[in-house]
């Protein structure tokens, strides 16, 4: 009772803390001024509180970050479940799992100093501060997720579902595309929405 107390009262002093901030925050700020504000300059002379430039950031970056997770996690997938031998399964499993286990703040790191700069080289234009290297850092972040989920999915398929392709004839492409895709599809959609949600 104490421990489920504790989580309920630990749970409930957060959302009053926010509430009580917030209400803070907008005795200042208008709301309509926070959700239809096309500028975030809160350290400017005249600070500016509107929502929407972040809104679209990160929208941005999660879509560019889903264009790279998703074919590339859902490629390694099929791959791990239908074609790499064990060995090499035992190999790149365990690697993808330990990049989930980097630091959030080493990928950022390594997006602005590394990234950025090689992908000037390519795009001279590209400024310091851009959506697409953070959207493609992103997408190898969630890539673990994407293919651990994805591949497990997969695996859960049942065999028979797998041999019935093959006695039609199909190959282990059309196999997989056809028979084992459909039937992870729940797996896979969880998949892709847990890396969004990352």
């Amino acid at each position: 009772f104490l421990a489920a107390a504790l989580s309920v009262f630990v749970t409930t002093a957060i959302v009053v803390i926010l509430v009580r901030d917030s209400l803070d925050f907008f005795r200042q700020v208008p709301l309509s001024e926070f959700l239809t504000g096309t500028e975030w300059t809160p350290v400017f002379s005249q600070p500016r509180f509107g929502i929407w430039p972040l809104l679209a950031a990160t929208l941005w970056a999660t879509g560019i970050a889903l264009l790279v997770a998703v074919p590339l996690g859902l490629t390694l997938a099929v791959y791990l479940s239908e074609y790499a031998p064990a060995t090499v399964r035992e190999i790149i499993k365990p690697t993808l799992e330990l990049l989930a286990a980097v630091p959030t703040v080493v990928f950022g790191y390594f997006a602005l100093l590394f990234l950025t700069p090689f992908f000037q080289l390519f795009i001279p234009g590209l400024s310091g501060f851009n959506l697409l290297v953070p959207g493609i850092v992103l997408g190898i972040l969630i890539l673990p997720y994407v293919v651990s989920v994805s591949e497990d999915a997969m695996r859960a398929v049942p065999a028979s579902l797998r041999e019935g392709g093959y006695a039609l004839g199909m190959s282990r492409w059309q196999t997989a595309s056809r028979v084992v895709i459909p039937g992870a599809f729940s797996g896979i959609t969880a998949a892709f929405i847990l890396g969004m949600s990352r």
